[in-house]
């Protein structure tokens, strides 16, 4: 009996060591998780129905704080530009330095250098945008709302400086997920850019972010558990050896 004894002990000391170490663990990833996202993401409400259906008024979403450099066709930026207001916008990047924006191609197709693009993140049918051309200067990007119908983006400043685009210095941060509400997900990468030059972007660290939260959730708590249980089974066995004893 007293071998036995022995060997529960032990197997309720390493349960217990087994455990402190998950609760650990589960803390660092946790916390973990929530500092990298905040040093790598910003949240932001939008503010308007110009990016719907991608983004709607009022959605919380993760944009990844990065200069404009790392901006590529595609990409929902939040930006913001003297010419525009200064104050903070979301838009698509449709055009980089170098292209030529115009509408519309056939079935009223957006064409970037020629190429017509098939957009199916777009709010209404119909014509892509109103007949426009626009070349954009190196250094800068275009810049429209997926609801083209209400958006006023590059196209209402075809007749300023730059033909309605803006420096890439404007961006602050790239949008990578809608945070709420929870069923908005991540923001696709649309396929219609990847065959210009330059491709599309890669989405951000959000996806191992919240993995790394969810990870250490799960750790804290089974471990929290374990201990628990692991206790009272230990308590339970000692209590026939100690009457066994005496």
């Amino acid at each position: 009996m007293a071998g036995t004894g022995r060997d529960g002990a032990g197997g309720g000391r390493l349960g217990s060591a087994l455990s402190g170490i998950a609760v650990a663990v589960g803390c660092v990833l946790f916390l973990g998780g929530f500092v990298w996202g905040a040093l790598v993401y910003q949240p932001y409400t939008v503010p308007t129905d110009s990016m719907v259906p991608t983004v709607n008024v009022g959605d919380r979403v993760l944009a990844e704080r990065m200069g404009g450099e790392d901006v590529r066709r595609g990409d929902v930026v939040i930006f913001r530009d003297k010419d525009w207001g200064n104050l903070p916008m979301v838009k698509r990047v449709v055009g980089v330095g170098g292209d030529e924006v115009a509408c519309c191609g056939d079935g009223g197709r957006l064409t970037v250098n020629g190429r017509q693009l098939d957009e199916p993140y777009l709010r209404a049918e119909g014509p892509a945008a109103e007949s426009f051309t626009a070349k954009v200067p190196e250094g800068h990007l275009f810049l429209m709302g997926d609801d083209r119908r209400t958006s006023l983006d590059s196209r209402s400043h075809l007749q300023e400086s730059g033909n309605g685009s803006v420096p890439r210095s404007a961006v602050e941060a790239r949008v990578d997920a809608i945070a709420w509400p929870l069923d908005g997900g991540m923001v696709a990468r649309p396929e219609a850019f990847t065959e210009l030059p330059g491709g599309v972007s890669q989405p951000g660290p959000v996806k191992l972010m919240l993995g790394a939260v969810l990870a250490g959730a799960v750790l804290i708590v089974g471990g929290a558990a374990y201990g628990t249980v692991a206790g009272r089974i230990s308590r339970a066995r000692r209590k026939p050896e100690a009457a066994g004893v005496a």
